[in-house]
Formats: structure tokens, sequence, C-alpha cells
């Protein structure tokens, strides 16, 4: 069986895809704001006993420390590490910079969170020079406006540039030494890709979870040359008709997908998760608040209107309970989104207290959507939604609250994006604001 000729761009031009990815962003960004930091252990992530690891630098990673690792477990690993709580609206700031420089190379770029991306350059090379000319030079462009390191891979498609770009990292160290520096940018030609790939642990691959691999290796196959060998049926036979396709294809190097600019998320959310099960319900609903407030401003920053809200509940015993409210139309606000999650939260017994709580928008639309009907609503001592009277859609006491809920909210937007998130926030969440740390400790969803 001989592999696939390479992908094609339009007009018959070979295809290449870069996979951009930040070196151990959040740590990263944590030692580029505070250079006192160089060259220690940094973690940041939860600091509380049920905290999880967000992000970890090289020197933390070298005595073992990964991100999503308990920080209880990490802090044991790695005691003399600088354990710092997350700033999401830094890493936000520094997110922004760097998919504009992202932009500046081509416009088919394809975000997959604040710190990695995809990248056709497939008709960059007249004007930027051969890929690896490009990727040293966005490298460059990285180093010296943001002051971090990125690590590039490059290849005919997705599977291959994403593959290759982890190959291209730094590599934690012994215990106390500096990481080995990885080369940064590692290009896989079509000619090369299943050399570079069948060496590969075969859970290298999309698909090939803890389960797959397991059924996997009763086949005799622990790497992706392995599964290469393997006829396609076989592998529909063990692992059914949709994934055998598809992880006899990627074996071989197969993977057509685009590059999709400009993706639309599909939920926005924030959560938090307590060192101390929480069971006052006035506090509960001050952080709702906060929470609330935070996911209306990235839904406005997505230029889009949310048509549902969902709250997530869990408990001391890990039970996980989710409850949602469809709005009769598209709702941007923070007193909507609060209004709505607080009166879920009524719906549900707090005698054990809250593990974690969660809140997150859904059916997600473009912000040209009118709002129309909206809760009315009010911080203090006012009826949440579903529990207040409603206004008709139209009339001119909602047309006016409407108006005024979003010059309010335009005006946050604009301190926090100067500012940051903690620039500003609702009057209500002070006391929350105010919570001992250890009630306080929380690793947002964003």
């Amino acid at each position: 069986m001989e592999h696939a000729p390479p992908a094609v761009a339009g007009g018959g031009q070979e295809r290449t895809i870069m996979h951009v990815d930040m070196d151990a962003f959040y740590a990263s960004v944590e030692v580029r704001e505070q250079p006192g930091l160089r060259g220690r252990p940094v973690i940041v992530g939860g600091t509380g006993n049920r905290g999880v690891v967000a992000s970890a630098n090289y020197e933390a990673r070298s005595f073992g420390a990964r991100s999503a690792m308990p920080t209880a477990h990490a802090r044991r690993l790695c005691p003399h590490a600088v354990f710092l709580q997350p700033r999401f609206a830094v890493y936000h700031r520094y997110s922004t910079d760097l998919h504009a420089i992202f932009n500046a190379v081509t416009p088919l770029v394809e975000g997959l969170g604040l710190d990695e991306a995809f990248l056709d350059v497939s008709g960059s090379g007249a004007l930027l020079g051969s890929p690896v000319q490009v990727a040293e030079g966005l490298r460059g462009r990285v180093e010296a406006e943001l002051g971090l390191a990125c690590s590039i891979g490059i290849g005919p498609n997705k599977l291959v540039a994403k593959l290759a770009s982890k190959a291209a990292k730094p590599r934690p160290s012994k215990q106390g030494r500096a990481p080995v520096p990885g080369p940064g940018i590692v290009l896989v030609g079509a000619p090369e890709v299943t050399g570079f790939l069948w060496p590969l642990p075969v859970d290298s691959l999309w698909g090939v979870g803890p389960a797959n691999r397991d059924r996997l290796r009763k086949l005799g196959v622990a790497s992706v040359g392995e599964l290469a060998a393997l006829p396609e049926a076989t592998l529909v036979a063990a692992l059914g008709k949709s994934m055998g396709h598809l992880l006899s294809e990627l074996a071989w190097g197969r993977d057509e997908r685009p590059v999709t600019p400009e993706r639309a998320p599909k939920s926005i959310g924030h959560e938090e998760t307590y060192s101390a099960d929480v069971v006052d319900r006035e506090e509960l609903d001050r952080r709702l608040v906060v929470m609330a407030d935070l996911v209306a401003t990235r839904v406005r920053e997505h230029g889009m209107v949310a048509r549902t809200v969902v709250l997530k509940l869990r408990y001391a015993d890990f039970t996980t309970l989710t409850r949602s409210h469809t709005f009769p139309s598209p709702q941007r606000t923070g007193p909507a989104f609060w209004g709505a999650a607080r009166a879920l939260l009524a719906s549900l017994d707090l005698r054990e207290g809250a593990r974690l709580l969660g809140v997150s928008a859904t059916g997600l639309l473009a912000g040209n959507e009118s709002p129309g009907e909206q809760l009315s609503l009010q911080f203090q001592g006012g009826p949440a939604a579903g529990q207040g009277a409603r206004e008709r859609p139209g009339s001119p006491g909602l047309q006016h609250e409407q108006a005024a809920w979003d010059r309010a909210s335009r005006a946050v937007d604009a301190v926090r994006a100067r500012f940051g998130d903690q620039a500003v926030g609702p009057a209500a969440a002070a006391r929350a604001v105010g919570a001992p740390r250890g009630q306080r400790d929380a690793l947002p969803e964003l």
C-alpha cells in the first residue's frame, strides 16, 4: 500500500500548514511580566487544596509538574516553585497581540485557544519566502514584540503540523538543570510524512484515547507504523466504521481538513473550584454575579449574543448537575445572564455545599441578532430572571432599559480592555471579592 500524494491547495499548489504553539504560555507570560522569576520553577493554577495546574514552565516540569495535575501534587513534587493564581485578563491581552502577528502572515488563521493556532501559508511563499523562512520570521516577531517563545511545526496538513510543533518544543532536563532547548521549528515535507509518523506512539494520533489505545494494544499495535500495517477492515471491526477509517487515514498521514479562519465558539463559560465547600447561598449568588458578568463580557468581545445560559454545580462527592434556561430572545448583558443563573441555582439543593460552580452561555449567534425581550432585573434585592415581571417586547420601558444596559456594558468593556478584568465589576459582587483566599481559588474556563 502506498501513501497518498501531498494535499494541494487551490490551483494545484502544494498545501503548507503551520501549527504555532506557545511554550508554557501562562507561566511564560508571568515570567515576562516579572523578570525576577526567570530561571525559577513557576506554576500557574488554583493554589488551594483542590486547585489544578494550568501551566508549568520547563524548570517546574523538570521536577514532574505538568498541566492538569492537582496543585497539591505539584507542590509535593516541587515545593520550592513559585505558585501563582491565573490572570486571564493579562493572558488574553498577550493572546490578542499574538493573533495579530499571525494575521500579518496570512489571513488563513484558525485559533485553537489563547496560545496556539493553525496557519495556512500555502500562498505566502512569493512574498515571505520558504516555509522555514516564514516560520523564522514569525518566531522572531513573537520574541521581539511579546518577549515569548513559540514552537512551530510545518507540514502538508494539520495532523503533521501539530505533531511537528510538539517535536520542536524544549524538553525538561534533570531536576535543577536548565531546560534542553528544542529546535523551535520542525519541517516535515510530504515525502517524509510516513517516516516521521510511524515511529510515534499510536496515542499521538487524534482519536486514540485510553479506551482505543487499549483496544489497539490487543491487536498488537503500539506505534503509528504498526497501525498503518493493519488492513482498514481490521480496524473497522475493532473500532467501528467511522473511527476505523479515520485512524487508517491518519496512520498514513492523510488529513484533508482545511484551516478554517474565525471559527465561532460554541459556548463561552467560566467556572470556579473551591478549596472548601460553599454552603452559603448568598455567597454563591455573589459569585454568580462575577461569573455571569465575565461571561457576558466574553460574549460581547466575540460580537455575539446567547440564547441559553447553563449553570453547572458539583457537590463534594463529585456528583455534577447542569441546568439551563433559554431566553425568549438572545441576550448579551451580565444582568440577564446572572438573573437566569440565579433562578437556576435557587432550584437546586445546597445542603451538601458546592465544590464547583460555573456559568456558560450557549446557543451563540452573531451580534446583529436583536436582543428583543429583556428580563427586568435589579441587583440589590430585585427579582431574578423568571421571578419578576416581564415587560412586553418592544415597549418603551423595555427599549430604554436595554439601551441603558448596552451603554453600561460598552463602558465596562472599554475599561476592561485597557486595565484588565478586575478593573471594574458589579457592586453586588463586592463581598465575594473580599472573601477568604481559600474560598476564592478558581480556575476560570475561557
